[in-house]
């Protein structure tokens, strides 16, 4: 006998885990097959949470080691990594324990195993023990995320040559750690094992690091970061990486054709994620690919078999939790009947560094290869009241605005904070507000959030403290 439900979510992550919930909630009878165990994907388990934890624990180290500036005087400060791991994997622990009762709570069914295709219809469920299931559906839903890419003819060991998975939980500290790849996740992994104090080089193929972000916060933050003490060699290539007596020696070549190389305890390698479907018998339906290996959907997140669907890092788009829970929304209301729609040109994202990097809609470079006639308003923290009186006051606000409508077309932060204050300017998109009503809008003093309004008055050239 196999178990019958009206839709079926393959995978827990938070695309997958809020799908299934929200069907839930309108009324449909839905399962949920995961294979790791403990819910909330990569996100939750090995990427999200607990690598804001580490740069939290991270920052608080730094910080407490120049108290004595501040009048706070303290006693040798030690670093005890094996209950700041510990720390990290409660709070893990906690969380997905929570996603499980939350199932519990809207009468979610929860497989654990690993789901492949038998048909369209079915799915089989495969556990940890071999015990097999077969479940069947109406509708199914692919939401199984992403895993990190690495180089041609390179295997993560997770001890020596790392991917986010191993760098989020390394037994001792190393002394040299070189990060290939300048994005997102490289840099906040880098950031965290610096400020435990391993010398840091980060190797970057093209001249900027963090591709896709706006150029002018890019430059600010790689000044930053540097000051922060990480190395940077960009426009730079590996050509090879090798394991020599406990220790990795990493080949490049620079634009000049220049060969270096680079010996270091433990290499992270971050050049990027691709999506995890592997297990999943996608060629028994015949579901069809993207040239990327990404499942190809319409706008209704339908693929190419009928009432088969994919959401999250397995289709097209940015590869982030929460866009992936906003399609994971949509998609359940739609086939409630509803009305579920993405935005995709508010959908922010965030380096969680310190200080923090965040944006939303276009940048410079997107506007002027749209042709699109826009203002530029820019406050620095530098002259905002709250950063300078808690010496946190690197960074600036910058808004792009219509030049005609003053439309507020995106924003890009780089300061204290900038992940929470990113929020204000992705409602303001979604309402269609002007520069004009964020700068007229009443921001609480003293705030990081002032910042803001400064730069929406910029736009048109008021500030008035700066």
């Amino acid at each position: 006998m196999s178990d019958k439900f009206e839709v079926i979510v393959i995978g827990g992550g938070p695309g997958g885990y809020v799908c299934a919930i929200r069907l839930s909630q309108l009324g449909i009878k839905t399962a949920c097959v995961d294979s790791r165990g403990a819910l909330g994907g990569t996100c939750l388990n090995i990427g999200c949470i607990p690598s804001k934890n580490l740069l939290n624990l991270s920052e608080n180290f730094e910080k407490t080691k120049n108290f004595s500036n501040l009048g706070i005087e303290t006693g040798e400060i030690k670093l005890n990594l094996n209950k700041i791991m510990q720390n990290k994997n409660k709070a893990v622990e906690n969380l997905t324990k929570g996603v499980e009762f939350l199932f519990k709570k809207n009468k979610v069914t929860y497989y654990k195993g690993t789901a492949s295709f038998k048909s369209e219809n079915q799915i089989l469920v495969t556990d940890q023990k071999n015990k097999e299931t077969i479940i069947k559906a109406e509708k199914i839903i692919i939401s199984t995320g992403s895993e990190p890419n690495s180089l041609p003819g390179v295997e993560f060991d997770e001890k020596t040559i790392l991917s986010s998975t191993g760098a989020l939980s390394l037994e001792k500290i190393p002394k040299k750690m070189v990060v290939i790849g300048g994005g997102y996740i490289g840099l906040e992994m880098g950031s965290i094992w610096s400020r435990f104090g391993t010398e840091v080089q980060v190797i970057e193929f093209l001249d900027h690091i963090t591709p896709g972000m706006d150029k002018e916060i890019s430059n600010e933050f790689l000044k930053i970061l540097k000051k922060q003490g990480m190395n940077f060699h960009l426009q730079t290539k590996v050509e090879s990486i090798k394991k020599n007596n406990g220790k990795i020696n990493i080949l490049t070549k620079n634009k000049e054709g220049k060969k270096n190389n680079f010996e270091c305890d433990v290499v992270l390698i971050s050049v990027g994620r691709k999506p995890n479907i592997k297990n999943l018998n996608l060629e028994k339906i015949n579901v069809t690919l993207d040239d990327k290996k990404r499942i190809k959907t319409n706008k209704n997140f339908e693929t190419n078999i009928k009432n088969i669907y994919a959401i999250g890092d397995v289709i097209s788009g940015p590869m982030l939790a929460h866009k992936a829970e906003e399609e994971g929304i949509a998609l359940a209301e739609l086939i409630a009947g509803q009305s579920g729609h993405v935005n995709y040109d508010t959908i922010p994202g965030v380096i969680y560094t310190s200080p923090e990097v965040a944006s939303v809609g276009k940048t410079e470079e997107q506007l002027k290869e749209l042709n699109k006639k826009y203002k530029v308003g820019k406050f620095p923290f530098l002259a905002n009241s709250r950063a300078k009186a808690i010496n946190e006051s690197e960074g600036f606000v910058k808004l792009l605005a219509d030049e005609k409508t003053d439309k507020i077309l995106g924003a890009h932060l780089i300061g204290p904070h900038a992940g929470e204050m990113i929020a204000e300017i992705g409602l303001a998109m979604e309402f269609g507000a002007s520069a004009e009503d964020v700068a007229r809008t009443c921001h609480a003093h003293p705030t990081f959030s002032e910042a803001i309004k400064e730069a929406a008055l910029s736009v048109d050239k008021r500030a008035i403290h700066s």
